[in-house]
């Protein structure tokens, strides 16, 4: 997998992961763990995306 690939499927987990976050936090019986959950790996993709970003070709 080339890496403009492999950037484009993080970027489209996380733009899942972002309107799962926001459906999450709408719902008022929302499981603060799930929400806490989603968060943690939304930040754990975009910390990739940045990393794949700055790192010399």
């Amino acid at each position: 997998m080339s890496l403009s690939s492999h950037l484009q499927e993080l970027r489209k987990k996380h733009e899942t992961l972002s309107r799962q976050v926001e459906e999450e936090a709408r719902n008022p019986a929302t499981d603060t763990l799930v929400l806490s959950d989603l968060k943690k790996r939304k930040l754990a993709i975009k910390q990739q995306i940045e990393r794949l970003n700055s790192a010399p070709a």
